[in-house]
């Protein structure tokens, strides 16, 4: 999809590279991230208004240190670079030296601000600033043309700037909700050193979307595999309005989800927006295949496994099918072209694994430029409900992960009353809008319990919540106390099989969201 005006963001292995493009998007400007190899020219050919240097967490002095091509600051866009970017900025322009920090900066700074340059215009009127820093190494000289724009305590560059070039750094992070005036900083970047314009809405990319799907599929016939979450409902519904009945939706009942989520979807999207929808109840098939199966990593396996092994059956009755549509989304996207390369290990419930390959199908991602809260605004805009739009992100193998060991349907049962207290608390209090994530995990141990005048000997169930903005990392909620005691009281009290609750606060990393 093409925009008016685009920046092109450079990562160079910063925890906050999705960050920045979050921020220029809420903007109002389309952003992409891009690895840091490829050349000045691949970055002129994308005819960006703008670029943005990452940060990252290597040397500038490294023998091993990123690739890049310095011939990106002789383009003549307007250039920020932020933490690495800055010191790579230095160690590339004449006259700039970087040198390892004696004293490092990793949180809260007080900066400075030595002269009055566009990209600090309009800051409050004070003798320091609240910015959020990140680095061990610092520019100790700044390169020909640049003059020293702030400064920390530690640190005696903390931003450089050429006016006239349109090329400035910060050695904080601007992106952060840390750095008080971070918003202010990136606007003046974006529009009165860059002179973008906005244009980037929800609105405007689903008119031109589907515009786009209408005539890519023309003719032709699409299947897409329905989840239940708000990805893949997204990417059915939009295609529906593109291409009517020619939209085949298949939704795969495995016996894992949530307590009558199945149901729930699929009679409100036949419903509402009167899909073509295929109804497949396999939830048998799947238990069977699980049984005395433990291993976490072994259980993806057989699930994903069987889940295609039903899809190709039931997509193999649809003769005149050549695409496959699915949910893929932008952090997926820049995972697999990191300069660092894709991960070890991609979850097979991401993305609909091997489907394209075995059917000989084309893919069809409306959504691979858009982050997750981008996706809702997008169903908002389609008029999806909010049962549908803020539902909690729940993964491809369901509760075959958060039941810790063999899954049975005794257990799932379990789980399922416990995890339905969980969610009907986090709505009653309001928590459930305020966090990412929350749901129950049952362990594989019991403890000793007493109930009336009896000893027990049952089930421990863990709750887990966190806050995130794109599961990358992830930090244990702070739930109020009085909210816990009432999901705990009520689990014990109302699911048999379980005698004893504990809360969950670790944070991601070291812990995964998923306990497997």
């Amino acid at each position: 999809m093409l925009q008016p005006d685009k920046v092109v963001i450079l990562d160079f292995g910063s925890q906050y590279t999705q960050l920045i493009a979050r921020r220029v998007r809420e903007a109002g400007v389309y952003s992409e991230i891009h690895p840091c190899t490829v050349t000045a020219a691949e970055v002129a050919a994308m005819a960006p208004k703008a670029v943005i240097l990452s940060g990252g967490p290597s040397s500038v002095t490294d023998a091993d240190a990123p690739p890049f091509d310095p011939a990106v600051f002789a383009l003549g866009l307007p250039t920020l670079c932020i933490c690495y970017g800055m010191q790579l900025l230095a160690h590339h322009q004449p006259g700039g030296t970087v040198a390892a920090s004696t004293d490092r900066e990793y949180g809260r700074a007080d900066l400075e601000v030595l002269a009055d340059v566009p990209l600090f215009a309009g800051l409050p009127e004070k003798s320091s600033h609240i910015v959020w820093m990140s680095h061990g190494d610092k520019v100790t000289t700044p390169p020909a043309g640049f003059v020293v724009a702030a400064r920390t305590k530690n640190v005696d560059i903390a931003a450089l700037a050429d006016v006239s070039r349109r090329i400035y750094a910060l050695q904080f992070h601007p992106e952060v909700a840390h750095t008080e005036d971070g918003e202010r900083i990136l606007h003046n970047f974006l529009f009165d050193i860059a002179g973008l314009t906005t244009g980037w809405t929800m609105s405007s990319f689903l008119e031109t979307e589907l515009a786009a799907l209408t005539a890519k599929v023309g003719d032709d016939e699409v299947v897409c595999a329905l989840s239940g979450g708000v990805d893949s409902t997204v990417v059915a519904v939009m295609l529906h309005k593109a291409i009517g009945k020619k939209l085949h939706c298949i939704f795969v009942d495995n016996g894992l989800l949530r307590m009558g989520e199945g149901e729930e979807v699929a009679a409100y999207l036949r419903e509402h927006f009167d899909l073509n929808l295929h109804y497949i109840q396999a939830s048998k098939l799947f238990l069977d295949k699980l049984a005395g199966v433990t291993d976490p990593e072994e259980k993806r396996k057989i699930i994903g496994r069987t889940f295609i092994e039903v899809f190709e059956v039931e997509a193999a009755k649809l003769p005149k099918v050549k695409y496959l549509a699915q949910g893929t989304l932008y952090p997926d996207v820049i995972e697999s072209v990191s300069f660092k390369g894709p991960s070890a290990v991609i979850k097979s419930h991401h993305n609909v694994g091997g489907l394209p390959e075995i059917m000989k199908l084309e893919l069809i991602e409306p959504l691979r430029e858009l982050f997750k809260d981008e996706v809702r605004k997008v169903a908002v805009e389609l008029g999806m409900p909010d049962f549908i739009i803020w539902r909690h992100p729940f993964p491809g193998p369901g509760l075959a992960i958060r039941i810790i060991g063999e899954v049975t349907e005794e257990r799932l049962e379990i789980l399922r009353r416990t995890d339905k207290i969980v969610q009907s608390e986090l709505i009653a209090s309001g928590w459930y809008r305020k966090v990412w994530q929350g749901f129950a995990v049952l362990l594989p141990l019991k403890t000793v319990g007493v109930m009336g005048d009896g000893r027990t000997y049952e089930n421990v169930a863990a709750i887990r919540v966190v806050d995130s903005l794109d599961a990358m990392t992830a930090d244990w909620s702070r739930v109020p106390s009085e909210i816990l005691a009432v999901m705990s009281n009520r689990i014990i009290n109302e699911v048999k099989g379980v005698n004893r609750v504990v809360f969950d606060i670790s944070s991601k990393p070291p812990a995964t969201i998923e306990w497997e």
